[in-house]
């Protein structure tokens, strides 16, 4: 990838998958921040300018989407996707309204990580 670094959130409540996630991008020259719950996530937002998020849609009180649909419109240069071990997820209207499209949702585990990266990368750039 070609210009500035990129910055991205990582946020889930497995301390194994935020990890790995963090290494695998990290590996790709990105600078990683991580979060296990939406409201640690919502802080980071508030003071750090992010490219880009990985967000798991179960986490421990809000919710990723609820967390999604609260950020997008205070922060509207970030890029959302979802990694979620929900098989049946799927973005209703209000993500969509904000960015966040089928296109957007990655099943864990993801079976191609690089498919995961180059969205976002696709998103941002």
């Amino acid at each position: 990838m070609t210009g500035p670094p990129v910055t991205i959130l990582v946020v889930d409540d497995e301390e194994t998958i935020r990890d790995s996630l963090q290494f695998f991008f990290e590996a790709r020259g990105w600078n990683v921040l991580t979060a296990a719950s939406a409201e640690q996530a919502l802080e980071i937002l508030a003071r750090q300018p992010l490219d880009g998020a990985v967000v798991d849609i179960r986490l421990p009180g809000q919710s990723g989407d609820a967390m999604i649909l609260a950020a997008a419109p205070r922060y509207p240069a970030v890029k959302w996707l979802i990694c979620t071990g929900s098989m049946e997820f799927a973005p209703g209207p209000e993500l969509a309204a904000v960015g966040v499209t089928a296109q957007d949702v990655f099943t864990k585990p993801v079976a191609d990580m690089g498919l995961l990266a180059d969205r976002l990368e696709q998103l941002i750039r």
